[in-house]
């Protein structure tokens, strides 16, 4: 039997698949450049930020944008400013994060923390799976966290697996509950925080009722995860990811739940040190909110502190001279994650290369002129829902769809506050379920998880969760969820 390698591995299936994937994905995109016609908004300056002035739009002629640079976007998107600023640093962050995770699980240093879990809860797993669920919707919905949780899957991943689950409840319980958390939005300033800005309304105004649905929405995800896993528990083999997880739990085979933090000092010293760095990661993710300057480094600083912390665990762990090597395995592991996400990336790029995303915008602003404001509300849901597939970025969608969704909600009858809402959900529900997210194909990257299991799995979820978001809207349109 070869050796079982170090560190999250992307299996050759999942990787082709999700590249067929993403490869229509920019085909669509270009075939639409040349059927929509290009148009532009004027751009404007607002708080240091660019905003559309919605009254300003004017067909323009179609940019000249060759077949052949379709097939070379992946590589531009990587220098133009979203690339730098934005891709390049998930890129670093995903390999730091391999590299980490392939000495940590060489060591045995994830196995031990775990071990001391479940040690912890005895048989109450089932208390377990709902109390890390809230943890980890409250980062979202609270913090604005949400790609910054992802070093946590290989352990939550793990945990699951201990507990006789399968790798989808370690990624329910641990980033779709940060995506659910962070999409209902108390007080998310990444998406709440800058709509409000933008429309004029008071910062984190009408929280009292995105409360309320942050607890329905807690109760719809415990009931669905508590659910799967009995059933898991009870059929094995009724898991979607059975076959996958197989190879993944032999690196388990041998667990035994003992504390081998108390038995090994050196896995006590590797223990402390990851605790220390992984309260540094803590520190930042709260800070964030409060701490402007964070926000623009979080995501490579949290990425440095786990590898910092990972390395230096499994090395005061035992991982010793095989170190390198599961570093090495660990990169090589994570590496083809990089052109997925440059691929992801490029899909924006080539409608904005084409001109047609100002005319997209154009057309929604004409198609909920003379609505009644609950089917424009949802209409702002379905527009936004569209938009996300193309931009995922929820700030940078805000200052294009916020300057123009305004003025026309006033027209319509929708207050602003329900308008923003409705942008909210559709930024944020859609973010674990589109293969453009580099969250969604970062987190799938570190699991035995092809993108279309996962999709067949989490609608099932999402189903609840948008009918929920829609009465919600219809409640808010009933009540004039305010305060304007």
């Amino acid at each position: 039997m070869s050796e079982q390698k170090s560190g999250a591995q992307i299996s050759t299936k999942a990787f082709v698949q999700a590249v067929l994937i993403l490869f229509v994905l920019m085909m669509i995109s270009g075939v639409l450049t040349r059927v929509i016609p290009a148009g532009e908004y004027a751009r404007l300056e607002v708080d240091g930020r660019e905003a559309i002035d919605p009254a300003s739009f004017r067909f323009v002629e179609r940019p000249e944008y060759p077949l052949w640079r379709w097939f070379t976007a992946p590589f531009e998107v990587l220098v133009t400013p979203d690339g730098l600023t934005k891709v390049v640093p998930i890129i670093v962050f995903i390999l730091l994060v391999g590299t980490a995770f392939g000495i940590m699980d060489r060591s045995g240093i994830l196995r031990a923390v775990l071990s001391r879990i479940v040690r912890v809860f005895g048989g109450r797993k089932y208390v377990l799976l709902p109390v890390i669920t809230f943890f980890f919707m409250s980062l979202g919905a609270f913090f604005g966290i949400f790609e910054e949780v992802i070093p946590l899957v290989p352990l939550m991943i793990g945990l699951a697996y201990f507990l006789g689950w399968d790798s989808l409840t370690g990624l329910g319980m641990s980033v779709l509950a940060t995506n659910v958390g962070f999409s209902t939005a108390i007080f998310n300033p990444f998406t709440i925080g800058i709509a409000h800005q933008l429309s004029g309304l008071p910062l984190y105004s009408g929280a009292g009722p995105r409360l309320v649905l942050f607890v329905v929405a807690y109760i719809i995800l415990a009931v669905f995860l508590v659910q799967y896993a009995r059933k898991i528990e009870q059929r094995p083999q009724a898991s979607l990811v059975y076959n996958e997880d197989q190879a993944e739990k032999a690196k388990y085979a041998a667990f035994q739940v003992e504390d081998a933090l108390e038995r090994d000092p050196r896995m006590k010293r590797g223990a402390i040190f990851l605790g220390i760095f992984f309260g540094l990661i803590l520190a930042v993710l709260v800070a964030l909110p409060v701490v402007e300057f964070l926000r623009d480094i979080a995501l490579p600083l949290t990425g440095l502190l786990f590898v910092i912390g990972g390395i230096g665990a499994g090395l005061l762990a035992g991982a010793g001279k095989n170190a390198w090597k599961a570093a090495w395995e660990g990169f090589v592991g994570i590496l083809p994650a990089v052109p997925l996400l440059m691929m992801a990336a490029s899909v924006r790029h080539i409608i904005a290369s084409g001109g047609i995303l100002d005319t997209v915008l154009h057309w929604a602003n004409n198609a909920l002129t003379g609505t009644t404001p609950f089917a424009a509300a949802l209409l702002i849901y379905a527009l936004t829902l569209v938009l996300e597939l193309f931009i995922t970025s929820g700030s940078a969608k805000a200052f294009l769809l916020i300057p123009i969704l305004m003025p026309l909600a006033d027209l319509v009858g929708v207050n602003r506050q329900i308008a923003v809402s409705a942008y909210t959900f559709g930024d944020g529900f859609s973010n674990m379920a589109y293969p453009t997210n580099a969250a969604l194909l970062i987190t799938l990257s570190l699991t035995v998880i092809s993108y279309p299991k996962w999709l067949r799995w989490v609608l099932g979820l999402w189903v609840w969760v948008l009918l929920s978001t829609v009465v919600f809207l219809a409640v808010a349109v009933a009540i004039n969820y305010g305060p304007f």
